[in-house]
């Protein structure tokens, strides 16, 4: 049993990440680098369990994600980037577990229930949905962590993999640690229209956007929906636009901004110019390491190359273990 700091993540190749990722998942991957064993992998077995019927976005999508990446922070040299799918361990070892898993256990899963309800423009009757939790387990167990960071909606996921791995070692004697969850303290990112930040929407401020692209966009943002003019005193408690000063702006600035508000000294045109200059002045180095890798051709395949090559290893050692254990 592991008993090294070590942690894992992924996450699938659908689309642009934008400011909610970067704060909610992101900014959490760059601080576990500095202080431990990490492995980040671009999930795109899991994107086929929903796009199977179209894939030909998902090869673009996983170039741009490790750009966006590399971008936001994460270092190739102080953890291990790679593609899920490069590592075919992955599937085996999916395999094996899914002979141990009761079907009870995956059909009560509240999220397979929840998309199941919600995602009405595909048919998500297919087996891959359904053992989605069983992949995602032999993602995790295979590099034996201490932890995975995870938000409060992925606690049933993990705790399902905390399962597959008692029952494992039930069987077959000690050997995947139960992984903890590390908590992800949700950061409020809204959407631009008051919803909740989502591609599927079309209403965020992505990690890649030039200023042209972001400006517009903050212009029309919806603030306090009951300020109609600049001398009506305004509440950042339920303004759409504040949170982004509780992520982006300094104490000081922000209590500044908080008494302008409330006080109607300042208005939403001015609150919406500080939020540019200093959401600008984020990006900036973003946009920095971003031109960095698109002026060497080939980096991301380098990347990649090299995460894959360390994490094959790693689950090349953990294979021989469990095929030992189960009697293969």
């Amino acid at each position: 049993m592991s008993t090294e700091l070590r942690t894992v993540s992924g996450m699938r190749p659908t689309g642009p990440l934008h400011l909610g990722h970067y704060f909610g998942v992101l900014k959490n991957w760059i601080a576990l680098q500095e202080r431990e064993e990490a492995y980040f992998f671009v999930a795109d077995w899991h994107a086929l369990t929903s796009d199977y019927a179209d894939p030909s976005r998902i090869r673009h999508n996983i170039a741009e994600m490790v750009k966006d990446w590399v971008a936001a922070g994460l270092d190739p040299q102080k953890c291990v980037i790679f593609r899920q799918s490069a590592v075919k361990e992955h599937g085996e070892l999916s395999l094996l577990l899914s002979m141990i898993t009761p079907v009870s256990w995956l059909e009560r899963n509240p999220t397979y229930k929840e998309q199941q309800q919600q995602i009405t423009n595909k048919d998500l009757g297919n087996a891959g949905f359904l053992c989605y939790p069983v992949l995602m387990a032999a993602d995790i167990l295979m590099y034996r962590p201490h932890g995975v960071p995870v938000g409060e909606d992925q606690l049933p996921h993990l705790e399902l993999t905390r399962e597959i791995a008692r029952r494992f070692n039930g069987f077959y004697g000690p050997f995947f640690p139960e992984p903890q969850a590390m908590l992800t303290p949700a950061a409020k990112c809204p959407g631009l229209d008051g919803r909740k930040m989502s591609k599927s929407y079309n209403n965020g401020i992505f990690l890649s956007d030039s200023f042209a692209d972001i400006e517009p966009k903050v212009r029309g943002m919806f603030t306090d929906p009951a300020r109609l003019r600049k001398s009506d005193p305004g509440n950042p408690d339920v303004c759409n636009l504040f949170p982004y000063h509780v992520l982006l702006t300094g104490p000081e600035q922000r209590a500044e901004i908080r008494r302008g508000c409330a006080s109607a000294q300042l208005g939403c045109v001015e609150c919406k110019k500080i939020f540019l200059k200093n959401l600008e002045a984020f990006l900036g180095p973003l946009r920095e390491r971003r031109a960095a890798l698109d002026a060497r051709p080939g980096a991301v395949e380098e990347i990649l190359s090299q995460g894959n090559e360390q994490a094959r290893a790693f689950a090349v050692t953990t294979m021989a273990h469990v095929r030992q254990k189960m009697g293969l």
